[in-house]
């Protein structure tokens, strides 16, 4: 397993664990109030916009457990354990342990026989999707998803209600996560710029990168610097175009095409 504090470009301070509560509490506080809530009318395109926004929180709810695989979260190895176990827990009852060991092999052979998220039989999405599902699915975590299930029938929370607000937001953050974290930064062929990490960055800007997957689509980014936090990955995607446009200009005044700056 890396050392990932090696990579960090700067100090966190107590941002981590501040930026790790406020995606908690906010996908606590949305998911209570959308269960509880009597005033979500089911043909309001309002409620269908906070069925996205909850999807959205769900996406951010993973990412900090991602974060918290490589220390990202907070100094102490132990509160980012505790944070990446509650938010895992959270999203879908998945085991920290279990997928720090995936994830960390991932990092080590990216779309290599032994990394776990990659699909090396088929690029399509949906079978590399079922793949990618069937690897991390267990039953334990359906255990726990099921339980959760009877808990909120048995607080009164009617179940079309946990389906589309808990439910199909979880879905919905899974399906987000896979398709701008996994599939689009790894899928193949290959471009020369996804060299050495097997990993390409996805194109726009900052805001839709936010919007899309919390900055996860700087996906060359996070490879190259494991250690940077999500909410700091589109500073070092920033360091690496300046950084290419000054060897652009450089080999230009190399080559007697542009005058010296």
């Amino acid at each position: 397993m890396e050392n990932s504090a090696r990579y960090r470009s700067a100090p966190l301070g107590p941002w981590g664990i501040l930026v790790a509560l406020v995606i908690l509490g906010a996908w606590g506080t949305h998911l209570s109030w959308m269960l509880l809530s009597p005033e979500l009318p089911w043909d309001s395109p309002l409620t269908w916009l906070h069925v996205a926004l909850q999807a959205w929180l769900c996406t951010g709810l993973f990412i900090t457990g991602h974060d918290a695989m490589h220390g990202t979260v907070a100094r102490q190895s132990w509160v980012n354990e505790t944070v990446g176990t509650v938010a895992c827990f959270l999203f879908a009852g998945l085991s920290y342990r279990r997928l720090v060991l995936n994830h960390h092999a991932h990092h080590e052979q990216p779309t290599g026989d032994a990394d776990p998220d990659f699909s090396t039989r088929t690029q399509s999405f949906w079978p590399w999707l079922g793949t990618f599902m069937a690897r991390y699915t267990t039953l334990p975590q359906l255990g726990v998803m099921a339980a959760k299930f009877n808990i909120f029938v048995f607080m009164g929370v009617s179940q079309p209600r946990i389906l589309a607000f808990w439910v199909l937001p979880a879905v919905l953050g899974t399906l987000q996560l896979f398709y701008f974290g996994t599939y689009q930064p790894h899928r193949r062929p290959e471009t020369p710029d996804m060299a050495p990490h097997h990993a390409r960055t996805l194109p726009r800007n900052h805001l839709w990168a936010m919007l899309s997957c919390f900055f996860f689509g700087y996906h060359w980014e996070h490879h190259q610097s494991p250690g940077t936090p999500w909410w700091r990955l589109w500073r070092v995607k920033d360091a690496r175009a300046d950084a290419s446009r000054a060897a652009s200009t450089a080999r230009d005044v190399t080559a007697g095409r542009v005058g010296p700056l």
